[in-house]
């Protein structure tokens, strides 16, 4: 095993368990081809186009007579938790 190799493993052997599972997560997303491919994809630089502008002038208006519905409602609405995201996201 190269001296590299060897202390990343030492590293990663002091650290706490919150900590782990952070670096586990990025691991997990630099390993991952379609996640590399979407880190190094050039940005979006087209025009926004006429139908985009108005979706978001209709949800601008929208915002304007009615409070944003929190993520949580959205979530009990389809009978899911926030740690039911969570769940799924560390299982990727």
């Amino acid at each position: 095993m190269t001296i590299e190799r060897q202390e990343v493993h030492s590293l990663v052997d002091r650290l706490a368990p919150s900590q782990l599972a952070a670096v586990r997560s990025l691991l997990k997303v630099m390993l991952d081809p379609v996640s590399r491919a979407i880190a190094n994809a050039p940005a979006d630089d087209e025009p926004e186009t006429q139908t985009e502008r108005e979706a978001v002038a209709e949800a601008t208006e929208w915002l304007k007579h009615h409070k944003p519905i929190p993520f949580e409602d959205v979530l009990a609405d389809r009978g899911l938790t926030p740690k039911d995201v969570k769940d799924f996201k560390d299982s990727e």
